[in-house]
């Protein structure tokens, strides 16, 4: 197996980045350090600015104020075939009148390097996205996997210092996209790269990142570790759109506990003070109050209105005495079914205080 150059690590600084389209605030003075050969996913809703970000990162964008530093140089003006930056794109780009060699070494025919270094970059190219033997081959001859595999030579062939990728598993169905996913995390290993890449998934971002930044309306909301995130939300916005979370409106009562209804819960974290304040029920963290919960747990009394059947879990859906409507997930296996109750049927569910989880509302 012929291995590739292992490219200098370097981080990534955007220094109160915006971008402006007239009245339009497309980015607003946004900041992030990206530490050499981590994995960063940018997450977030449609018309967040994650495009417009991608696009200064690449050089297709040019900020209204602000900087963008590679390692020690500033490349805010320098256009994108000088920024040593490999690309992935949505729809990957290739040309299908190129086989897949001749896809995969474009970058080296433009940037003018010596055709002599060609054969041993293809070949550990190739050998990295695991399509040895497939040089040949044609675009249209290639699987959707396999096309995104040669992108992905084409954007690590060059050696680049950054790479940049923008949705590449959107187009893949959903078994070949959690497979890719995992492949992304074994080639990011491989490569010791530094990797920022787009989505609006966020699964695959809390798969894949080291960190992830939400983004909203041109701003960075958090950013944090997949779990962090997930688990220690800073806002209503993050909590509703990662996970699957029901918000629940609350009052605070003291340091640790708040009031749901006739309900006190108590918290093993620090209540906000702000208000309007929010209780986040994640589904997976619930479980039916059948005596084997842990000591001390919240416990939330109500009614099943209905049950849905999704493969590996079933999802229980229930109203509460003060009105609200929660769910829990149970596995699908023997234990899950024989704590499956009917529409109907009164239930009690418990949250640990670890799991009670509270946010504000969102500015």
């Amino acid at each position: 197996m012929v291995e590739t150059k292992q490219p200098d690590r370097v981080g990534v600084s955007i220094r109160a980045a915006s971008k402006a389209y007239g009245s339009f605030q497309a980015l607003d003075k946004v900041s992030l350090e990206v530490a050499a050969g981590e994995f960063v996913s940018i997450l977030g809703p449609s018309g967040s600015g994650k495009t417009t970000f991608l696009g200064i990162l690449g050089g297709f964008v040019q900020p209204t104020s602000g900087s963008i530093w590679l390692g020690e140089r500033d490349i805010t003006s320098e256009p994108p075939h000088r920024r040593d930056i490999g690309i992935v794109f949505q729809n990957y780009a290739l040309f299908p009148h190129m086989s897949v060699a001749e896809n995969i070494t474009f970058p080296l025919r433009a940037r003018r390097l010596p055709k002599s270094s060609w054969p041993s970059k293809l070949q550990g190219a190739l050998d990295m996205v695991e399509l040895t033997g497939y040089d040949d081959r044609r675009i249209h001859e290639l699987s959707g996997g396999q096309r995104q595999r040669v992108a992905l030579a084409r954007a690590i062939i060059f050696e680049p210092r950054l790479i940049l990728m923008d949705e590449p598993l959107s187009a893949l169905d959903k078994q070949l996209r959690e497979s890719m996913q995992i492949e992304l995390k074994r080639l990011h290993r491989k490569l010791d790269a530094t990797i920022i890449y787009v989505t609006h998934d966020q699964r695959e971002a809390l798969t894949m990142s080291d960190r992830v930044a939400i983004m909203n309306k041109g701003k960075f909301v958090q950013v944090d570790t997949p779990e962090q995130l997930h688990d220690r939300p800073a806002d209503s916005f993050v909590a509703r759109f990662v996970g699957e979370a029901t918000l629940l409106p609350v009052e605070r009562k003291s340091n640790d506990s708040v009031q749901l209804g006739d309900t006190v819960l108590r918290t093993s974290h620090p209540v906000p003070a702000n208000r309007p304040l929010h209780l986040v029920v994640h589904s997976e963290k619930l479980v039916v109050a059948d005596g084997s919960e842990p000591a001390g747990s919240n416990r939330l009394t109500g009614t099943v209105t209905e049950t849905l059947y999704q493969g590996e879990s079933i999802r229980v859906f229930l109203k509460l005495l003060s009105g609200s409507d929660l769910s829990l997930r149970l596995p699908s296996n023997h234990t899950g079914r024989l704590q499956l109750k009917r529409p109907g049927d009164p239930i009690t569910v418990a949250l640990h205080p670890d799991d009670t989880i509270l946010v504000p509302e969102a500015s």
